[in-house]
């Protein structure tokens, strides 16, 4: 199978090292470097009613690259849209992740990224895909980034995990979540209000047994500031 490595500490690659007749897909544009014996074409993976509501309902692209070693092995280097760190995750039929938009990067062919319908709240609040989000199920190895460093939480029963809507890049699929306002203890009012003062927006609850992975930076935050 495709071998994933990050390579770098700061903004880094992924490395994929790939033996002949394997391939992987990955996001539009990700392509950095590969060896003479790696091929890359475009794909609508899923079909173009998948495709179609990807590139609609989270601004990813409509067709996604597919790179397979041809003629011989080969290794490439893929690499984010945003400056940050890249995390691999796990996918099998007892573990699926929910990407936030723009989160992922890349993944082996035996990985399927399809369109999920959001909770209600999500759906009007969320910086997390409106209506419509992403789900990578099947099996095999998923890279997804985020905008600076990123870390993964592991949720329990025990405690609900409260993460700042604009820092969330997957979780695992089983968990449930809400998104709303931090509560305060003042009631409805009083959250808009103390939302609005201490500049704190929305926040998404989870619940249950599972992993967030998060990033330490806010895109939209950054770029209000300036930042390109």
């Amino acid at each position: 199978m495709p071998a994933f490595t990050i390579t770098g500490d700061i903004d880094p690659f992924l490395h994929v090292s790939l033996s002949k007749g394997e391939k992987i897909f990955c996001e539009s544009d990700a392509m950095v470097m590969m060896e003479a014996p790696l091929q890359v074409k475009g794909q609508m993976r899923g079909g173009i009613g998948n495709a179609l509501m990807r590139r609609l309902a989270t601004g990813e692209s409509f067709f996604q690259q597919e790179i397979e070693a041809v003629t011989g092995d080969g290794d490439c280097l893929l690499s984010p849209a945003l400056p940050g760190s890249i995390e691999l995750l796990d996918v099998s039929p007892s573990t699926s992740y929910t990407l936030s938009d723009g989160s992922f990067v890349a993944a082996e062919s035996g990985v399927q990224v399809r369109p999920k319908m959001n909770t209600v709240g999500g759906g009007f609040f969320g910086g997390t895909g409106g209506f419509v989000i992403m789900e990578a199920v099947g099996t095999g190895k998923l890279a997804v980034s985020g905008f600076g460093s990123i870390f993964t939480l592991d949720v329990s029963p025990e405690r609900e995990t409260v993460i700042d809507n604009s820092h969330a890049v997957a979780w695992s699929s089983n968990l449930s979540f809400e998104v709303g306002m931090p509560q305060t203890g003042g009631g409805f009012f009083g959250n808009i209000v103390n939302s609005v003062t201490s500049g704190e927006g929305l926040v998404i609850r989870f619940r249950g047994q599972g992993k967030v992975v998060i990033c330490s930076r806010n895109r939209s935050l950054f770029q209000a500031k300036g930042g390109n």
